[in-house]
């Protein structure tokens, strides 16, 4: 599971890429290190055209996932789409796309330890985005937060290239890397939608960091 990634680009070259239309994410600083319920950017379509708007990391889980627990931290990907309790949100109104620079994945060693590896298109980050849902939810996320209503996100993952599957075997996440495939997510009907649920072509990712819980890429915080 990618549980950790990083968005260090501006929000001009977000907005550039992803296509939106209006900002709602204030002054947006470098985030090197994203993890479960953080606030994070993600653009949806609205009424208004496409927004670049901030929600939290994590869908609400499923009904089985709950029991006997007192709060819902969170689903942070989402792979079974046949899933019932997916299918609602799987429509272009509640698809967005996740911006990134890397992500992370933890590498098991025959020590115990599990330190990221962090992954990107190539040296220099560029930007790309995951293949997310999204919606408004009410519920406990935390206890001492209480019953709260958040814009929440969670994207896809689907089976690994070579590069990632050779530090993680089961999954990465669904990947977009231009605009043409950013509007194919967030306008067709699910049937096409849905092809892009597949890995990036082997020699597409690098390692550019290890062992670190941010991924700064160079950049001065």
């Amino acid at each position: 599971m990618c549980n950790l990634y990083s968005v260090t680009k501006g929000q001009a070259a977000i907005r550039e890429l992803t296509g939106a239309m209006t900002d709602s994410t204030g002054n947006l600083p470098p985030l090197p290190g994203i993890f479960p319920d953080y606030a994070a950017p993600i653009m949806c379509n609205q009424p208004g055209g496409r927004e670049l708007m901030m929600a939290r990391w994590g869908m609400p889980s499923p009904v089985f996932a709950l029991k006997g627990r007192n709060c819902d931290p969170g689903v942070t990907n989402i792979r079974n789409t046949a899933s019932p309790h997916w299918r609602r949100w799987l429509g272009p109104e509640n698809r967005c796309v996740v911006p990134f620079t890397s992500f992370a994945e933890n590498e098991h060693r025959a020590d115990g330890t599990k330190p990221p590896v962090w992954f990107a298109l190539d040296e220099t980050r560029p930007l790309a985005c995951f293949a997310g849902i999204w919606t408004r939810w009410t519920s406990v996320r935390k206890v001492k937060e209480g019953k709260t209503t958040n814009d929440v996100f969670g994207f896809l993952t689907t089976e690994p290239n070579q590069e990632v599957g050779a530090i993680h075997p089961k999954a990465m996440p669904v990947i977009l890397r231009t605009r043409q495939e950013i509007d194919l997510w967030m306008t067709t009907p699910w049937s096409e939608a849905s092809k892009l649920q597949r890995p990036l072509p082997d020699a597409t990712l690098v390692i550019v960091a290890r062992c670190s819980k941010q991924d700064t890429g160079g950049i001065a915080l």
